[in-house]
């Protein structure tokens, strides 16, 4: 017979003695929650529609859903059940945005890292279009799709970009297709600072997982520049970043990224959020209370599905600026200084003009 449960005498006694026992917080649950993770994702098998070829439909970013057997946000933990359904078993139950602790962070990281690198993607074919449209926010906030062929020979836009000449009978909203010299070999040749998607997803897809050697091969490759002055932290940060803004990357890479976000100095992971186009989102921010040497000052974050953990887009905040006493119409509104942009939609297509 099960004492505590069954209604005795004594129960009000016994359940005395614990009233007061506070409920675990997030830091205490957080080491055992990765423990789960760890143990769930072991026996986790990908999904056969997450690798098989499918050149026409979007990448299987989305289906990894099908093989996450864990999800940890803002303190529940949902297992799934053997009929696929996912089922609360914590009473840790919270909504709204919560930031959880540098520990619970990294546990949620690694999460995310152990999630991502299980999935088979497909490299594309040298003659397929990377699709991607994407949205800057703001008072002039506009919407732009782009293609890019695989083997760096061809890009396309809507709305189109005029060439040099007159621009008399231009139309932006017809697509726009433009197809050059073969960037590798120019690369190759010239030592063309700028790699084709092909080339630098093949320079992710050589890179190990583990943080630290993944980032020191990136900061030797990867030519964003040095800024004197700048915090080990503060560079990763927007190496990070700038790597985010690639369709597609490698799992490895993906895998790396989140486990390189975890050891930054002061990230912390939101969850109960919206990106800015209201999605659900997780989001892994920095904030800086003074102007960093690269410009930046105040919130920065990076926002991601908190399914997939593909990336959703971001917020950066740039450091007020003083406009010259000859130029006070240059002084910036608070509003001026923050960056918001989200990727719409991304895949793989055959040809420009499609879309996944």
């Amino acid at each position: 017979m099960n004492e505590l449960d069954e209604p005795t005498a004594e129960l009000p006694a016994v359940r005395a003695m614990r009233a007061d026992a506070p409920l675990p917080d997030s830091d205490r649950l957080a080491p055992a929650r990765a423990r789960l993770s760890t143990a769930f994702q072991k026996e986790a098998r990908p999904s056969t529609a997450a690798t098989a070829p499918r050149p026409r439909r979007r990448l299987v970013l989305i289906a990894v859903a099908a093989t996450a057997a864990l999800a940890v946000t803002g303190g529940l933990i949902a297992v799934r059940s053997d009929d696929g359904t996912p089922t609360t078993t914590t009473a840790e139950r919270r909504t709204g945005p919560q930031v959880l602790s540098a520990q619970a962070s990294a546990a949620t990281l690694e999460l995310a890292a152990a999630t991502v690198e299980k999935i088979g993607t497909p490299e594309p074919g040298p003659k397929q279009w990377v699709y991607e449209k994407s949205t800057v926010l703001g008072d002039n906030g506009s919407s732009s799709e782009q293609w890019t062929r695989w083997d760096g020979t061809g890009e396309a836009r809507l709305p189109g970009i005029p060439g040099t000449g007159s621009i008399k009978d231009f139309d932006p909203n017809k697509l726009q297709v433009w197809y050059g010299p073969n960037q590798e070999e120019k690369w190759k040749e010239e030592g063309y600072d700028d790699r084709s998607q092909r080339q630098f997803y093949r320079f992710l897809k050589t890179l190990p997982s583990d943080p630290d050697r993944m980032m020191k091969a990136i900061r030797k490759e990867h030519a964003i520049g040095d800024i004197e002055g700048e915090t080990a932290a503060q560079r990763d940060w927007r190496e990070i970043d700038v790597l985010y803004r690639s369709v597609l990357i490698p799992p490895n890479a993906q895998a790396g990224l989140f486990r390189a976000l975890a050891k930054i100095d002061g990230a912390r992971v939101e969850t109960g959020i919206k990106d800015p186009i209201g999605r659900p989102a997780i989001g892994v921010k920095v904030h800086y209370g003074e102007p960093t040497p690269s410009g930046y000052q105040g919130k920065q974050e990076i926002y991601f599905d908190p399914e997939t953990y593909a990336y959703l887009g971001e917020i950066s905040t740039a450091a007020p600026m003083e406009a010259p006493p000859f130029e006070e119409d240059l002084t910036m509104a608070p509003e001026d200084l923050v960056m918001t942009s989200v990727r719409n939609a991304w895949g793989v297509v055959d040809k420009p003009g499609e879309r996944p």
